[in-house]
């Protein structure tokens, strides 16, 4: 059942329409007993998922028993200090923390026959459906998954069930669904709405998950010709086709397509959303596609402090490094560490440029030896930002006075960089 399906490429929904929106949803679903929401983490923070989880915290609270657990995956759980800024009003005894290597359910297992085909025979193995405990065995009458579609290196196009099977999901499904994305080739699955990581997902929302009272509000964001971010789509609904309608929205306003490779470009990382390599490799994932053979992608990383996410992650990263998809899946037919750990190894994958740019990190918290250790170049931060200060460039191509030309990207979180060609001309 769809709930409510508004938005186009110049549509604008402020919080007043939203209000509304969300108001028609609560009706339509009745009497509200026990509700949790799902909203995803700070790493998120740009996709208005706060506000509209605010909204429905406040609607429900006079009501109904009210919890949020954060969908953070694999992610640092959420300080206090970011549940303030992201959820501002949500008491912080309302909050559930997600162990997502322990405190979950196996609802059942996706079978290898069925990996197999979907991968064109590349991987044969099962992927088990695990998601928090707290979602199986208590009552809810509605757990209601709120988060942005956008697009995404690992399904595609991100959000609705991978919101719940990922971000309140287990070590193996993390592991191996993310593996199934880079082995499949990122970029035939960036920006599409279907992938097969998308099939694992609705087989097991299909044959696990059709009992659980899941509902999804979906947002589609993009900046305006001001450069503000707006809502441009919300969508809501209690199955797949708020997130097909949403999907069209995204491909339209979130793809820059470009006409000719770039040549050099330069992606800024805001420090208070991206502190790891695990997150602000966005930079590469969003950008390889649009990257031209030989060509210059410079990082300007001042959060980064780190690798990975988790400590177990971290240390992989760090021990193996982005060496590209050919080496990375000798080392995991080679070393049982990272073979336990595939999502470690599809994110080495996706962080690579194959070989066939540069890439240069200038991270404000590592060190040099960390980041060629990785398998990077090193830039100093402070001089590429004097290089390349944020402050005096816009989103696109720029030419600096020394007449050098560069395309610039605030964040590359909110959207995909790639050629017209590469999807239909």
């Amino acid at each position: 059942m769809e709930y409510f399906c508004e938005g186009s490429a110049d549509t604008v929904i402020e919080k007043a329409r939203a209000s509304a929106l969300l108001d028609s949803m609560l009706d339509r679903m009745g009497d509200l007993k026990r509700v949790i929401l799902l909203p995803p983490d700070f790493t998120r923070l740009h996709s208005w998922a706060g506000e509209l989880t605010v909204m429905l915290y406040e609607k429900l609270r006079d009501r109904a028993h009210v919890e949020v657990m954060p969908a953070i995956g694999t992610h640092f759980p959420m300080t206090d200090e970011e549940l303030d800024e992201m959820f501002p009003g949500i008491p912080h005894t309302a909050f559930q923390p997600h162990d997502w290597r322990g405190g979950l359910k196996r609802l059942g297992e996706v079978p290898a026959e069925f990996v197999r085909k979907i991968t064109d025979g590349k991987l044969d193995f099962p992927v088990y459906c695990e998601i928090a405990r707290k979602l199986v065995e208590e009552k809810w009458d509605r757990i209601v998954s709120v988060g942005q579609l956008v697009p995404h290196e690992v399904i595609g196009i991100a959000n609705q069930n991978k919101n719940v099977f990922v971000g309140t999901g287990g070590a193996d499904t993390i592991n191996k669904t993310h593996y199934i994305g880079a082995v499949c080739n990122m970029e035939t699955i960036m920006g599409r709405a279907e992938s097969p990581v998308r099939d694992v997902f609705n087989y097991m929302a299909e044959h696990f998950a059709s009992d659980l009272p899941i509902a999804y509000v979906l947002t589609v964001r993009a900046k305006d010709a001001s450069g503000k971010l707006v809502t441009r789509g919300l969508y809501a609904g209690d199955d797949n086709a708020c997130f097909r309608r949403g999907a069209t929205l995204c491909q339209e306003v979130n793809l820059d397509l470009l006409d000719r490779p770039l040549k050099k470009t330069v992606v800024y990382l805001d420090p208070g959303e991206f502190k790891s390599t695990w997150l602000g490799n966005k930079a590469i994932y969003r950008t390889r596609m649009a990257m031209a053979d030989g060509g210059d992608l410079i990082v300007l990383a001042p959060g980064v402090r780190e690798f990975g996410e988790d400590p177990t992650i971290d240390k992989l990263l760090r021990k193996y490094g982005y060496r590209g998809a050919p080496r990375t899946l000798e080392l995991v037919a080679e070393n049982e560490d990272l073979a336990n750990n595939l999502s470690a190894a599809a994110h080495l994958i996706h962080g690579s440029s194959e070989g066939r740019f540069n890439i240069t990190y200038c991270p404000g918290k590592l060190t040099r030896e960390e980041i060629e250790g990785a398998g990077f170049r090193y830039g100093d931060l402070d001089e590429m930002l004097k290089r390349y200060n944020p402050a005096a460039l816009k989103d696109g191509f720029n030419r600096l006075p020394d007449g050098e030309e560069i395309f610039y990207v605030s964040n590359p979180a909110l959207g995909l960089w790639a050629l017209k060609e590469q999807f239909g001309g």
